[in-house]
This record gives C-alpha cells, sequence and structure tokens, in this order.
C-alpha cells in the first residue's frame, strides 16, 4: 500500500484529497493544525473504513514539520507521495495589506511547502522514487489586484516546483503542479465577499468569484486530479484543474502585459463590460 502525506487536510481540497487518496487505496497521513477539530474528515474516515490516519503539524514551524514527518516515517515507514496543499488566501491591495499579512500568506504557502519538500525528498532520493505534488492555483500563472499578495506566494511555489524537477527527475522523482481556477472552497467564499478599499479592484475581484461561484466546480474535481497524477506515470509539471482554469490563463496569455496592465485599470463599466464580451462572465451583482 502506497503511503501519502497531505497538508491542510482540515477543509476544502485538502480534505478532499485525503479521501481520495484513501478510497484509491493509500495510506494516508492527513496533516492539519488541529486534528481535534476535523470532525467532518473523522465522520468520513468511520462512515467508510478508511485508511486515514490525522496528525498534528503546523508547515509555519520547522521543528512541527521534522518531527511530525520523522515520526511518521519511524512508525510508517516511507512516504511515496507528498501533496503540498497548506495555504491561506489573504487579498487586499499592495498599499493597505499591511506587512504581517504578506509575512503569514508566504510563510503557509511558500515556506511552509519548502519546509515539507526539504523534509521528505532525502528519503525519496535514497529509494530513487517519490512523488511531490503543490497545489498551487492559477493565480501562480496571472496575477489581478487584489490578489497579489496571495499570488507572489503561488509564483514562487511554481518557481521552486520546477527548478524541483529538474533537479529530483534523475532519482526518480516525480513533480506536479495543480492549477486551480475557482473552486467551491471557503477561501473562494471569503474572497467573494466585499471589502472596504480605496481602489475599485477589491469590489470587482469579489463580484467576479460571486458570479462564478453561482455555478460552483466542486473541490473533489481537484482532488480527484492529484490522485489522477500521483497514481500514474506523468512527468507532465501543469496540471489546470477546473472549467474556467485553462480559459483564465490562454485568456492572460492573449495580451501584452501592457494590455493586461491596461485592462485590469479600466473604469468599472468597462471593466465588467469587457469581462462579460471577454470571458462570457457577468460579474455585476446589481
Amino acid at each position: 500500500m502506497k503511503k501519502v502525506l497531505i497538508t491542510g487536510s482540515s477543509r476544502g481540497i485538502g480534505l478532499e484529497t485525503a479521501l481520495a487518496f484513501g478510497r484509491a487505496g493509500y495510506q494516508v497521513f492527513a496533516t492539519l493544525r488541529n486534528p481535534g477539530g476535523a470532525t467532518e474528515l473523522r465522520q468520513k474516515i468511520k462512515a467508510e473504513s478508511l485508511s486515514i490516519s490525522l496528525h498534528a503539524m503546523d508547515v509555519n514551524s520547522d521543528e512541527s514539520v521534522t518531527s511530525c514527518i520523522k515520526q511518521i516515517m519511524q512508525d510508517y515507514g516511507a512516504i511515496d507521495v507528498l501533496v503540498n496543499n497548506a495555504g491561506i488566501g489573504l487579498n487586499g491591495s499592495i498599499e493597505e495589506m499591511p506587512i504581517s499579512e504578506f509575512k503569514a500568506v508566504m510563510e503557509t504557502n511558500f515556506f511552509g511547502a519548502v519546509r515539507c519538500i526539504q523534509a521528505v525528498i532525502p528519503s525519496m532520493r535514497t529509494r530513487k522514487s517519490g512523488c511531490i505534488i503543490n497545489v498551487t492555483s492559477i493565480s501562480g500563472r496571472l496575477t489581478s489586484s487584489p490578489l497579489g499578495c496571495y499570488s507572489a506566494s503561488k509564483f514562487a511555489l511554481e518557481a521552486v516546483s520546477e527548478a524541483l524537477a529538474q533537479e529530483v527527475k534523475p532519482f526518480n522523482i516525480r513533480v506536479g503542479i495543480i492549477e486551480p481556477g475557482i473552486i467551491d472552497t471557503d477561501m473562494a467564499h471569503e474572497i467573494e465577499e466585499e471589502h472596504t478599499s480605496i481602489y475599485p479592484s477589491s469590489k470587482r475581484m469579489a463580484d467576479l468569484f460571486f458570479a462564478s461561484l453561482k455555478n460552483p466546480t466542486p473541490a473533489t474535481l481537484v482532488a480527484d486530479q492529484i490522485v489522477e497524477f500521483a497514481s500514474e506515470n506523468s512527468w507532465i509539471l501543469r496540471h489546470p484543474v477546473g472549467p474556467d482554469a485553462l480559459p483564465f490563463i490562454l485568456w492572460r496569455n492573449s495580451m501584452t502585459d501592457e494590455e493586461w496592465t491596461d485592462r485590469n485599470s479600466l473604469p468599472d463599466k468597462e471593466w465588467y463590460d469587457a469581462a462579460e464580451r471577454e470571458f462570457g462572465l457577468n460579474a455585476r451583482r446589481d
């Protein structure tokens, strides 16, 4: 039975990924800050008799990551698959977001993943076998205000993943980047809430998420893609997931940097008109 360790398993994509791997016959180590609060996950594990165990791990802590992963490997053996899913999605304009929030996002979304990668690679490299899957976002391929901070963390993880893939391929370790679009998760619903800002982009992005979530894409779609990559012998690096993921990326790639800047600097009416005309999404709430 192959073994997989997943970070951020308490809700959303992480929870569904843990369940999907368990249903696929993996031995799952679902890590999260507070295992005692994972009521939904515990109930589903029990109801389906899945081989999933919960482990306390804070990806923001060197000591927590090192000790947790070391203990798991001592108790159960080598980890075959690592899924770096833990993340936070604070949003706000560059001017208005406190530096402390920039640091918090980078600490979890970027450094948290790097900590876990460094903890599992030595064993994978020695065995010449392993799979590392990093969950980023389409925001790791394009960026719009007020998601500059979140995008920065995902751009960084994309860059590290690309370099990592080159480093570990000679050791038969596969690296995959999962790039979800707008998925029906708590994080997405937090973005759709309107926030007071001096910049109109804050309301626009909230409206865009609100419109998209009228026809929600479930987190199970992302979980299934993660399990599929882990279970197959694919060396394809990037995997956009969701009906809007690749279209968003292609939309951005169809413009120069200057055109993209101008597109997102339009007055409100023109911006909403352009979103509907170019992407077929009516983002107006009223």
